[in-house]
């Protein structure tokens, strides 16, 4: 309870004396016997004396008076904490410049914003981290400050999302923060290493970082990790699985990592404590060296988190995992299935196996040799060489005079105006490498797979075989989708408008009859029949 002269003192200040108002403050913001230690209390009173010109309540503003505070004040704060900074209090600068230059959407006069990151440098340049992760932010930071001496410490714990730092101007700024212990600072500084790709650099840096959340209270799961701080562990534990460190880190200390980061939903950490747990690699490999036997149901539940969050390699590793013999639930179906996922995720090495899978079992699906020929393009497109090399096997593009006489003809002035749908088959031809009975007799609706042809005209051409020819190229695609679409209502069989095979290739042959001496003969003319021109039934 106040005593008499606290009392008289409120009642001064009640009256509008600013000395009262500035006793009253101080009592409040230092705490006395008869009145308790309140922050906002004080500046209220202090505040009231500031507006009657009282500079001792600036500087106590500027000393005491913290920026979140300041901003949930009722009233501007800013003509104080200036008057303050005028009068030579650096702190006092700093929580204008953050006063000014943090407010979003604020439109500062030249004078001021100048006065702001005057007012910054100087708290900068007195060591105040907050100043100078601020100023590296800023879009025009002032030079570059002289090498700090202090060593850098273990950061509290560290707001995730941390802004990037200006890269040029502002990186000795960042630096400075980040070496004070500034957490937002150190993460902004890790974030450009990782982005660039300077992994010892990041690794320098960071690995302190991570064992202080393994020792400390993260480590006894006494509270949870931000995401800033899981993205961390994940990453010093990928680096160090990589064989960075300079510094000897055991199996256990890279365990703990994993196994902090998995519990916060990372999905790379996720995917090395299923492998873990495995005892193998990501291929099914068996680790060597595995200690204890390995614990697939655990396995699989932290793959199948990983895999939930996108990560392909987790569904590739649990197709391993379903086709070991010493797995109790082996199932092959469930292997290929997490496959197949791993595969449309992009994961070049599950498209490649998918490929060949496929191509394996065409005997018992004829369309397999088409998924086969989907899965080695998508591996292919990813830089696969094995998967190349089988689409040259599988799906070749014929160059030979059976399969590009037909599509020759195209170059000569023949008038098929008269004939689209006989001029789109030569087009076909061209495009393709098709023979001239596989132009003729193609099904185009049925041939057309979106990523290749299927060229199979076995029921109305015994001689003929099945085989395949990819898409390969934008135009290929584009002129195919024009075909496809002028055949769209058309009956490519023998009962549709273009007749049998007899009357196609008569239409064919009609058209080029005054073309003969662009056409070579299929062989010697026998005598008493004439010749042929390639074009014989």
């Amino acid at each position: 309870m106040a005593n008499r002269e606290e009392l008289a003192i409120i009642r001064g200040a009640r009256a509008g004396r600013a000395d009262a108002q500035l006793a009253l403050g101080k009592r409040y913001l230092f705490g006395s016997a008869g009145l308790p230690q309140s922050l906002p209390t004080a500046l209220h009173w202090l505040d009231r004396a500031a507006h009657q010109g009282c500079l001792e309540s600036c500087q106590l503003i500027g000393n005491h008076v913290p920026l979140e505070l300041a901003r949930q004040h009722a009233g501007p704060l800013t003509a104080w904490y200036e008057r303050a900074y005028d009068a030579g209090n650096t702190r006092a600068g700093l929580v204008l410049a953050q006063l000014l230059l943090e407010e979003p959407g604020a439109a500062l006069a030249p004078a001021l914003r100048a006065k702001a990151l005057r007012a910054l440098e100087d708290a900068a340049r007195a060591g105040f981290a907050e100043a100078q992760w601020l100023l590296a932010r800023q879009p025009a930071a002032a030079a570059a400050p002289r090498p700090a001496g202090t060593a850098a410490a273990l950061p509290a714990r560290a707001a995730s999302g941390a802004a990037a730092a200006e890269p040029a101007a502002g990186q000795p700024w960042l630096r400075r923060a980040a070496d004070n212990g500034l957490p937002e600072a150190q993460f902004a500084l890790l974030e450009q290493s990782w982005k660039s790709g300077q992994w010892q650099d990041y690794l320098e840096r960071a690995l302190p970082l991570a064992r202080a959340l393994a020792e400390g209270g993260a480590g006894k799961h006494t509270q949870r990790l931000t995401p800033g701080e899981t993205s961390l562990l994940s990453r010093v534990a990928r680096l160090l699985e990589r064989g960075m460190a300079g510094a000897g880190v055991d199996a256990a200390e890279l365990h703990v990592f994993w196994e902090l980061a998995a519990a916060e939903n990372d999905r790379h950490a996720q995917l090395a404590m299923g492998l873990w747990y495995a005892r193998m690699q990501v291929d099914g490999t068996r680790v060597a060296g595995g200690a204890g036997a390995a614990n697939f149901k655990k396995a699989i539940r932290w793959l199948l988190l990983a895999g939930e969050q996108g990560l392909a390699e987790a569904w590739y590793a649990l197709s391993r995992i379903y086709v070991k013999p010493e797995f109790s639930q082996r199932n092959v179906a469930d292997a290929q299935r997490y496959l197949e996922r791993a595969a449309e995720m992009g994961y070049r090495v599950a498209q490649l196996e998918c490929g060949n899978n496929a191509w394996r079992a065409r005997r018992e699906n004829e369309n397999n040799d088409v998924r086969a020929v989907y899965w080695l393009q998508q591996a292919a497109a990813g830089g696969c060489p094995d998967a190349a090399a089988a689409l040259q096997k599988i799906a070749p593009r014929l160059a030979d005079a059976l399969h590009t006489e037909t599509g020759a003809l195209l170059g000569c002035a023949i008038d098929l105006s008269a004939h689209p749908l006989l001029a789109a088959r030569l087009e076909l031809a061209a495009l393709f490498g098709l023979s001239r009975a596989e132009a003729l007799l193609l099904d185009v609706h049925a041939a057309d797979q979106g990523h290749c042809l299927v060229i199979d005209i076995r029921a109305s051409y015994g001689r003929s075989k099945r085989r395949l020819v990819m898409i390969e190229t934008a135009h290929e695609r584009q002129a195919l989708d024009r075909i496809v679409q002028l055949f769209e209502n058309v009956d490519c069989g023998p009962g549709g408008p273009e007749g049998n095979y007899r009357q196609r290739l008569y239409r064919l042959r009609t058209a080029v009859a005054d073309m003969s001496q662009v056409i070579k003969p299929a062989k010697p003319p026998v005598p008493g029949r004439g010749a042929s021109y390639g074009l014989a039934a």
